[in-house]
């Protein structure tokens, strides 16, 4: 008997320090992340809302499950890094759904990471107080 071919999309995501890897498979709509459910995992109403959105963008809601590994940084930088990946995805299955994932802002790697402390000072920024005598 012939196997059915199912749709399986893989890519990578960014966010500060945090990368994730994600495959996506064509099913019900549930998505993992580190082995937990995503509501599990990301705890916050926005962080919830935020991992729905390229689905809803891309008019694809409950027809993937994904499949997330995440790896450093805090969980907004993961959750950031999980709907990068998830919208690289999806925009290498359909050119037309690139071009609105684009618009959207979703495939754009939001490249904002702390500043490194500099020698001589407390902070990145920050200088010692200034004492005159």
């Amino acid at each position: 008997m012939a196997k059915k071919k199912t749709l399986e999309l893989a890519a990578t995501g960014r966010r500060k320090t945090s990368i994730a890897r994600v495959r996506m498979i064509e099913g019900t709509g549930t998505i993992t992340v580190n082995g937990l459910e995503a509501n599990n995992y990301f705890q916050t109403a926005l962080q919830q809302e935020l991992l729905k959105k390229p689905f809803i963008t891309a008019d694809v809601v409950d027809k993937f499950d994904v499949i997330a590994l995440v790896k450093g940084g805090g969980k907004s930088g993961q959750c950031g890094a999980v709907v990068h990946a998830v919208s690289r995805s999806l925009a290498s299955s359909d050119e037309e759904l690139k071009d609105i994932l684009k618009k959207a802002g979703f495939l754009t790697r939001d490249a904002r990471v702390k500043e490194r402390k500099k020698p001589g000072q407390p902070g990145a920024r920050k200088r010692f107080q200034f004492s005159k005598r």
